[in-house]
């Protein structure tokens, strides 16, 4: 019988295991909020309208801090439409993903949501088709005490204390040009500098994510980090990585997609390093993969060529992929890859929980289920914590 001899040296440790490297994302987009999480005429539902079922899998899963809103949803999203009575507040179409905003769900109900499965939040700014002021006025709303326009406002509407968020992403995937509000790197960075200096002015310790590139294979990637950090390095804590993988008939590639990734993670922090050098700093910017998973890209692809320009459905089901053992074999993979690189790699988070690429499913009306990817993530996120 084959033995496996494992030999565990403490002189050649990696780095700590940070909590956030078994972070999530929430995105609005098809059925993850709406009909995923949020339901309010289901059996199940808390007074906020959001599934318990749906609470009890994702608190198993043991996710940390969750991204939120979005995700290309966030570069057409005013925060402004989140708050309030809900009664009052407005429909919009949502560009990014041919739908219906309904805005049932906004920041106050996500926290209540946070709060049941004890996780941190991770919040994104618009810095698409929005900037420096509505970003300021969002922190202003959410982190300030008292005392203020915006920080009364957010009494008035029931939450008394601050939401007291540490982390921001200063926009998404602005490398894209699918993006509402795409930007070169040179434009970005400056914006990301600029907003990331105005924020600390409200409050010094935020950490502050800059966006990478949305992906190794863009023509960008690798200068796209340079040059924005050549702008954004003295303001920012991170930059950012995105990377899905698929198989597209070749199993065994798929099964080395961590490959990839150490490609990817060595590239941006080679890229971060160069800027570091170049400017004589004592900074180290560190990744926070704050996209990852399995997904059938080139499905989707195809899905987006059915749209009706007239149709703008709520909650539609996009993105709903069925999981197999290889897929769950490669998330599992891609969880070793971050943990090997947890010296860089300070924060991570599996796209999305619920319904869309996500490790957990739904029915309306129905039950709550575990896909295959569920379980390397519980049991490696268990087992890392303790």
């Amino acid at each position: 019988m084959p033995r496996t001899h494992l030999v565990l040296d403490s002189a050649f440790t990696v780095g700590p295991v940070r909590r956030r490297l078994f972070g999530g994302f929430v995105e609005h987009l098809g059925r993850h909020v709406y009909d995923g999480i949020h339901e309010p005429a289901h059996e199940t539902a808390d007074e906020h309208g959001f599934r318990k079922d749906v609470v009890e899998l994702v608190k198993e899963l043991g996710v940390s801090a969750i991204r939120y809103p979005g995700g290309n949803f966030v570069s057409g999203y005013k925060w402004e439409d989140g708050v309030g009575p809900v009664e009052q507040r407005p429909r919009r179409l949502d560009l990014a993903w041919h739908s219906t905003e309904t805005n049932e769900v906004g920041l106050h109900e996500f926290q209540h949501w946070l709060d049941a499965v004890g996780s941190e939040l991770m919040l994104a700014v618009n810095l698409g088709t929005r900037g420096t002021q509505e970003a300021i006025e969002l922190l202003e709303y959410a982190n300030i005490d008292a005392g203020t326009a915006l920080s009364e406002y957010r009494r008035s509407n029931g939450r008394q204390e601050p939401f007291a968020i540490k982390m921001w992403c200063l926009g998404n995937e602005m490398d894209g040009p699918w993006q509402l509000g795409h930007k070169n790197a040179e434009d970005y960075g400056k914006l990301a500098a600029m907003t990331a200096k105005a924020m600390r002015q409200i409050q010094p310790d935020l950490e502050l994510v800059a966006c990478g590139s949305s992906g190794a294979s863009m023509p960008t990637f690798g200068e796209w980090e340079r040059t924005v950090l050549e702008h954004a390095y003295d303001d920012v804590d991170y930059i950012s990585a995105h990377a899905y993988y698929e198989e597209e008939g070749d199993l065994s590639s798929f099964l080395a997609s961590g490959v990839n990734m150490d490609h990817f993670i060595d590239t941006v922090t080679t890229a971060a390093d160069h800027v570091k050098a170049h400017k004589k700093s004592d900074k180290r910017i560190d990744i926070s993969f704050d996209e990852w998973n399995v997904w059938s890209l080139s499905k989707w692809n195809e899905q987006q060529k059915t749209f009706e320009l007239q149709d703008w459905p709520v909650a539609p089901r996009l993105l709903e992929d069925v999981y197999t053992v290889a897929d769950a074999v490669v998330v599992g993979g891609l969880l070793i890859t971050l943990l090997r690189h947890a010296d860089r790699v300070a924060s991570a988070s599996i796209a999305q929980l619920v319904n869309v690429i996500g490790p957990i499913m739904t029915e309306p009306g129905g039950p709550a289920w575990r896909q295959t990817t569920f379980f390397p993530f519980s049991l490696t996120s268990r087992l890392a914590n303790g």
